[in-house]
């Protein structure tokens, strides 16, 4: 699904970026690339925490710029639940990480899931509201980084 970046950033208007469902096996080296950026560089969450053997099993969402450059991600897991979601700096607030959520969000809706979670960084909730998303935990640190757990329940 093509999408058109805001001329933002030292982005313009013909900087666009496709959202794809890919596998860790095809895709690692892109899915890694951006969860090291913003996770480990940007956000200093150990290696370790990052790295939770999930990734091989799990569905991944891949947000490309024309020019095939790996610009963010999400993971989605088989219970329903949302994870590692990360936006390379350059492209937040373009409409990136709207698109993979309303991905993540389409792909559960296809497969009949009713609630979908998933954790969120205490400053990003604000965004998780918009897609109907509620928080329904407490505010808890994890990898040093304050996060509440969120739902949205499709009936």
């Amino acid at each position: 699904m093509p999408v058109t970046a805001n001329a933002r950033k030292g982005l313009t208007l013909q900087d666009s970026f496709n959202i794809e469902k890919v596998t860790w096996q095809t895709h690692a080296k892109q899915l890694i690339a951006v969860r090291e950026a913003v996770f480990i560089v940007e956000q200093h969450v150990p290696i370790a925490l990052e790295w939770d053997g999930l990734d091989e099993a799990a569905q991944h969402l891949i947000a490309l710029s024309d020019a095939g450059e790996a610009t963010g991600c999400a993971r989605l897991l088989g219970d329903g639940s949302i994870g590692r979601m990360a936006v390379i700096s350059a492209w937040r607030g373009l409409g990136v990480g709207s698109a993979l959520l309303n991905a993540a969000i389409a792909y559960y809706q296809q497969l009949g899931v009713h609630v979908i979670t998933l954790s969120a960084q205490v400053h990003a909730i604000g965004f998780y509201e918009k897609f109907g998303f509620t928080a329904c935990s407490e505010a808890y640190l994890d990898a040093g980084i304050l996060h509440r757990d969120m739902q949205r329940i499709d009936i």
